[in-house]
Parts: structure tokens; sequence; C-alpha cells
């Protein structure tokens, strides 16, 4: 697993400018350590790594630098219909560690969406929880969460309900989720 994880670092050093490093600390204040790697170009590692695993994503998330982390949360994505009860597991770690939006909402979203039916009550669930946390990331990562069901009027009342707990939150990146969420909301009819 070492070696793997090696092998991906080289990428992402390969990868690596200065142009992209500040506009990721531009548009990402809250990122840490930086490679400056395009999406794109992580995209395509992500690609070329031929079997993804739930070790590898595990590894690159404690590497903890802003690609690594959103590398991690994409491979989740890719892996997490192999065992649902484990990602749950990381995705409730992982949404407590985040401290960016990109990588938060990347998890929301693409590290979940193959068990968003499967685990459709976990989620809910997890969403319920987080959102009365103390942390703005585990909020915003609740919000975020809901948009996999916006379109379903199924689920309205719910979100609504939810989006009620946190309507007078004063963090910038939960006021964000709250109009993302309103306007998912507006589309689903």
């Amino acid at each position: 697993m070492r070696e793997l994880l090696k092998s991906v670092q080289r990428e992402l050093h390969l990868h690596a400018d200065e142009a992209t490093k500040a506009s990721v600390r531009k548009f990402v204040p809250t990122s840490r350590r930086i490679y400056g790697v395009k999406v794109g170009a992580i995209n395509e590692i992500l690609k070329q790594c031929k079997d993804p695993s739930f070790e590898l994503t595990e590894a690159l998330w404690k590497s903890a630098a802003f690609e690594e982390r959103l590398l991690a949360t994409k491979m989740l994505g890719r892996v997490c219909r192999k065992d649902s009860a484990r990602t749950l597991r990381l995705v409730e770690t992982f949404a407590s560690e985040a401290n960016d939006w990109v990588v938060c909402d990347t998890l929301a979203t693409q590290g979940v969406r193959g068990i968003v039916n499967e685990r459709q009550a976990e989620l809910l669930k997890l969403s319920g929880q987080l959102i009365k946390s103390p942390n703005f990331w585990e909020r915003r990562f609740a919000l975020v969460l809901l948009t996999n069901y916006a379109k379903s009027m199924k689920f309205r009342e719910l979100i609504l309900q939810t989006m009620r707990i946190v309507e007078n939150d004063e963090e910038h990146y939960v006021r964000k989720a709250i109009e993302w969420l309103r306007r998912d909301l507006a589309k689903g009819g």
C-alpha cells in the first residue's frame, strides 16, 4: 500500500504548478497543504488507478493534503458499492475531519453517489445528526448530502425541516449550502 500511495503522490507532484496552487489558495482559502494540481489531472490520476481500494482511500485521506483528500473522496465513490457499511463509517470520519468546501462537497456528492439509494436511511440519519454539530463543516456536509435527495418530492419536508435547524446559521459555508439546497429544491418540483 505504501508504494502505491507514494506513486500517487509522485503523480500529484508531477502535475503540480504554482498558478494552480495560488488559485486553490484563493478559492479554497481554508485548504491546508496544497500541491497545486488541477481537478482534471486529479480525475486522470483516478482513472489510471486500476484497482482503487478502501485502503488507498484511507491512506490518501490521512496524508491530509488538499488534492490527496479530494482524490480520496472521489476514489471512495468508485469503491463505495464494494462495502457500503465501511463506506458509511469512512464518510462519517471524513466529514468530521473535512476542512474545506471542495472536499466536503465532493464527499457528500461523489463520495456517496453509489450508495444513496441502498443506504438512504443511514445517510438521512447522518445528515440529521450532523446538522446539529458544532463543527460547521459537518453542518455543511449534512446539507450538501441532502442534495442527493432534493429532486424527489418524497424528501422535500425532511429537507425543509433540516434546513430550518440552521436557517439562522451565521457561518458563510453553511449559508452557501442552504442556498444550493434551495435552488435544488426549486428545480425538483
